[in-house]
């Protein structure tokens, strides 16, 4: 636990949080523009003395429940609320209230700088929430309309799902990503709507969840029967958005391969 490290961060964000922020009122005589000690104990359900003493460097290791608490009460950002749980020297990961379905403006921005390259972003419930138009003529032109959900449309065939050499991978790589989010958002009704939906539909998500899979995103390849260019051979790679639990995935092919060729002359028509 690195106390002093700890006690700084939260003087500073105490500091920097105003009184409107947590709908109090400014009022007259603060010494500082930001909240005093024992407002944010309040907040934060727990003892001035025990938050002035964090404060101080002088405190135990607080729980995980206690650091949410304080998270909460600061108003911390998904990346701030990681930090703090690290200073205090937590393991357990700083539980999440819902999977964030909103895609940050810059990076949808980015999509369309990748006119070559065939790019979505899914939220942690593997939600569709952004892509470029060489990915909708890629994986589906129905792709964003009707489902936008693609574990969906891999287990209950809802959307257009064309044959693929990494359906059986990709499955598994779904229930992964969906184990981990419902650990992750225990109280997110929909991603909770969602499991219920796909346990009662799909035979072969009930069998794959039952083996606890795991994977890590990176690099995989496959094969892809696209009904207008024919098979394909693509390369997936996947960056993270850490602060939004949301993935990047980049699909292109090997320069100079027919694969390359057919999806340029795809991106002229996009």
């Amino acid at each position: 636990m690195a106390r002093q490290e700890l006690a700084r961060f939260l003087r500073e964000r105490r500091a920097g949080l105003r009184p409107q922020a947590v709908g109090l009122p400014p009022g007259t005589g603060r010494r500082t523009p930001g909240l005093r000690r024992e407002e944010v104990a309040e907040l934060a359900h727990m003892s001035v003395d025990y938050y002035v003493r964090l404060e101080q460097a002088r405190g135990p290791r607080p729980s995980p429940r206690v650091l949410d608490g304080l998270a909460g009460a600061l108003r911390l950002a998904p990346a701030e609320r990681s930090h703090l749980f690290r200073l205090a020297g937590s393991a357990a990961p700083p539980p999440g209230t819902a999977a964030v379905r909103q895609v940050r403006p810059h990076v949808a921005r980015m999509l369309e700088r990748l006119p070559d390259t065939a790019a979505i972003v899914t939220d942690a419930a593997y939600g569709l929430v952004a892509w470029n138009p060489l990915a909708r003529l890629l994986l589906g032109g129905d792709l964003g309309h009707g489902t936008t959900n693609l574990a969906r449309r891999r287990f209950l065939g809802q959307g257009r799902m064309y044959e693929s050499s990494s359906a059986e991978e990709f499955a598994h790589i779904v229930v992964a990503r969906l184990r981990r989010a419902a650990a992750r958002y225990p109280h997110d009704g929909q991603l909770a709507a969602l499991l219920d939906e796909l346990r009662a539909e799909s035979e072969e998500f009930r069998r794959i969840w039952a083996t606890h899979p795991v994977h890590a995103p990176g690099h995989r390849t496959k094969v892809l029967d696209h009904p207008e260019l024919g098979r394909l051979r693509l390369n997936c790679d996947v960056l993270l958005v850490p602060e939004d639990d949301q993935e990047v995935v980049l699909v292109t092919a090997d320069p100079g391969s027919v694969s390359a060729r057919r999806i340029a002359e795809l991106a002229a028509r996009a």
